[in-house]
């Protein structure tokens, strides 16, 4: 083979300056914040109480739901380019940033006060250790603290490294105690041990309430994310293997403990892992180390988080946060404000009313982060391909759902404390109206349950009660004839869709800037004028082919539109395509809307005061009357405008017969109307004079069959004209007011 043929091998990309791998970002800061102080000081209770059994229960348990939250954090990380923030970034790049801002804020909270917690717990285990030491406590918790701030304040690689010599010391704190346990176990305390005895108000749900904070340390070294050279390979591999670490480590203690120490021991002596231990000088070096490494991890995982949702812009009043140093862009701004934070609450003192809320967040964090998956996943949205295959959208809701049990098992109270401010954050965000720069599951998850209703309806058999206005506005500019707009909406609020359409003459060759302009006029109109609308625009020869083409074509499945609206002409000129309009929206079976008004120069102007008269004529247009007055009562603007029909018979007709009808008809309809029989010929000269002063009249009207028939006749062009507003009603059917 000739050697240029030869492909030579790729030189594998040179490591990032600053960046870290699975071990020293993901691994470590993960396994040293979940061992922690309750390994030492509470698992030995957890044991004593719940039996060697249970307790490998709720070990098991307590990992599956880290287990499933660390698939679902997999899974998202691997489906885009993640960037610094941890489960911020994730989270808002998922569920938006109404989600990921609530979130945000809740976690770097959580993070920046467990550095304090953490910092006084290691003052606690110090004094105990030393206790002829005459120092105040404050005074140790403040010193420390500021020994972790000036550590990752000098940078991650410094911290980096320190945890490597923390970790170290961890291990050999373990070794001392499997070193101490395995010829301590005997097989009479295991027996003795492995069922439950629990103490007075305890039971298995507390005793996993106690434990489960020790295996919450899966977002460390997510947090990490914006200082890993790889992020989508090192938080799925980090991750799980701090669980599977970890885990391998709790399921041996368990066991270890309850066959080395008879219960009483376990259960009455917080030290039993220092007493069961080879050297308890390597496990008290242990205490030490696992508190100084999770207030290390927490004092690099809170500063970045807020970095990421400043330079977010979510909140312009700390945007100042979002700035970096050096050449790995330390978040050294929001490292100082996390340690006045964590000194705030040192100099408080008692953090343990205080713990429950910040367990609370960390679980809500893992708990969304689930529903990102799962929402992800059960969209079908295209985008979602996550390169980790081990997450399905089952797991990422029994993760969800896991962490909402576990948040009720450890306190109701604080569980629905936690959630309401999740939901208070979430709605202060959400009325800034924040564009997000990304895309985000929100839109997705819309549109899935749009495709499935969509999809549901075409297969539903149509029942005339189900009848609702689907309005095809034909506006033009919607600027120059507001009211048709208004009208629409008004029929349409809260109960219908209205499209607001434009037809454009020309050839849509040369056409398709202009159509482009104006739908994005129809667009800042509906926007400008708070509309719940949608524009349509088309390019076609002459209105009527422009119609056709609306008529024919717009809409999907049951929402095609089954109402035209329409402008009232009285232009001679126009009147000849006028009249082919009509006659093509009736004969396409669409209902139709006749809007003539006196005041059409703006929008959202109030409506006169009066009626809503009905001329009553019965039929089919007389019901869509009725039913378009009862749409318009819905609205503030019109709630206080009584329905008034109006019906005309010939003098010295039963008008009891006349009027019971209507009456049973309305008590069926269960619409609020008052009825007034007018004595005389049911002419339009005979009513008009009853709604000279109603705010907007409706007349049933039927357009001519051919072109040789006037569109209006004069006694209806003459009574239009001496009314505010009048709605003349064309029904396709359809409808039924008794269901």
């Amino acid at each position: 083979m000739p050697e240029s043929e030869v492909s030579a091998p790729k030189p594998k990309p040179a490591a990032q300056p600053g960046k870290f791998g699975t071990f020293g970002g993901v691994f470590t800061p993960s396994t040293l914040t979940i061992l922690g102080v309750i390994m030492f000081l509470r698992f030995g209770q957890v044991v004593g109480q719940s039996g060697i059994y249970n307790a490998l229960v709720i070990v098991l348990c307590a990992k599956l739901i880290t287990t499933l939250t660390a698939l679902s954090i997999s899974a998202i990380a691997t489906n885009t380019r993640v960037k610094g923030g941890g489960a911020y970034f994730l989270i808002s790049r998922s569920l938006g940033v109404e989600f990921g801002g609530a979130i945000g804020v809740v976690f770097f909270l959580a993070q920046a006060i467990s550095v304090a917690m953490y910092v006084i717990g290691f003052t606690e285990a110090f004094l105990n250790t030393f206790p002829s030491l005459n120092v105040d406590a404050q005074v140790i918790s403040s010193t420390i603290n500021l020994i972790v701030f000036i550590c990752v304040y000098i940078g991650a690689g410094w911290t980096i490294k320190v945890q490597y010599g923390i970790l170290a010391i961890l291990v050999l704190a373990l070794g001392s105690f499997f070193a101490g346990a395995i010829p301590a176990a005997t097989a009479e305390n295991l027996n003795a041990n492995w069922n439950a005895g629990y103490l007075g108000g305890e039971n298995f749900f507390t005793m996993f309430a106690l434990f489960f904070p020790a295996v919450t340390g899966i977002m460390a070294g997510v947090n990490m994310s914006g200082d890993l050279a790889s992020p989508s390979k090192s938080i799925p591999r980090g991750t799980l293997l701090a669980i599977l670490f970890t885990a391998v480590i709790y399921l041996g203690m368990a066991v270890l403990l309850g066959a080395a120490r008879p219960r009483a021991d376990l259960t009455g002596n917080a030290f039993a892992v220092f007493d069961i231990a080879a050297s308890s000088a390597l496990i008290v070096a242990g205490v030490f180390a696992a508190t100084l490494s999770s207030a290390l991890g927490s004092m690099m995982g809170a500063p970045r988080i807020l970095q990421a949702l400043a330079r977010d812009h979510i909140f312009p009043s700390i945007r100042s946060f979002g700035r970096g140093s050096g050449a790995s862009n330390e978040p050294r701004h929001a490292t100082v404000l996390t340690f006045f934070i964590a000194e705030a609450c040192i100099l408080l003192g008692d953090l343990n009313a205080i713990a429950p809320i910040i367990t609370m967040f960390f679980m809500v964090t893992y708990g969304t982060i689930n529903l990102a998956c799962f929402y992800e996943s059960i969209t079908g949205n295209p985008s979602y391909r996550p390169a980790f295959r081990f997450s399905h959208w089952s797991s990422a809701l029994l993760g969800a759902l896991g962490c909402v049990a576990v948040m009720l098992l450890i306190s109701p109270v604080w569980a629905i404390g936690s959630m309401g401010a999740m939901a208070g954050l979430h709605w202060i965000i959400s009325r800034k109206e924040i564009q997000a720069r990304w895309g985000d599951v929100g839109s997705g998850a819309a549109f899935e349950r749009a495709r499935r209703s969509l999809l549901k309806l075409e297969e539903e058999k149509y029942h005339p009660k189900n009848w609702r206005p689907i309005i095809l506005a034909l506006s033009g500019g919607a600027f120059l004839r507001n009211h048709i707009a208004e009208f629409g909406y008004w029929l349409t609020s809260g109960h219908g869709v209205l499209t607001l359409a434009q037809v454009i003459t020309g050839d849509v060759e040369n056409r398709i800037e202009a159509r482009e302009n104006a739908e994005t006029k129809l667009r800042k109109f509906i926007a400008a004028e708070d509309l719940e609308a949608f524009p349509a625009v088309v390019v076609e020869g002459d209105l009527l082919g422009g119609a056709k083409s609306l008529l024919q074509c717009h809409g999907l499945g049951g929402f095609k539109p089954n109402t035209v609206i329409l402008g009232w002409s009285e232009n001679p000129e126009a009147q000849a395509a006028y009249g082919r309009l009509l006659r093509l929206v009736k004969g396409l079976g669409r209902s139709l809307v006749i809007v003539r008004c006196d005041r059409e120069e703006r929008i959202r102007w109030s409506p006169p005061t009066g009626t809503i008269d009905i001329w009553w004529r019965g039929g089919g247009n007389s019901t869509m009357m009725l039913m378009l007055s009862h749409l318009l009562v819905q609205n503030p603007d019109w709630r206080r405008h009584p329905i008034r029909i109006l019906h005309a018979v010939v003098p010295g007709a039963d008008e009891a017969k006349a009027r019971d009808p209507l009456l049973k008809m309305l008590e069926a309809a269960r619409i609020k109307a008052t009825i007034e029989i007018v004595p005389g010929k049911d002419t339009l000269d005979t009513l008009r004079i009853q709604s000279r002063n109603a705010a907007i009249v409706m007349i049933g009207y039927d357009p001519p069959e051919d072109e040789t028939e006037p569109l209006f006749s004069p006694e209806l062009a003459a009574c239009v004209n001496d009314f505010h507003q009048v709605l003349l009603v064309s029904s396709a059917g359809g409808m039924s007011l008794v269901a």
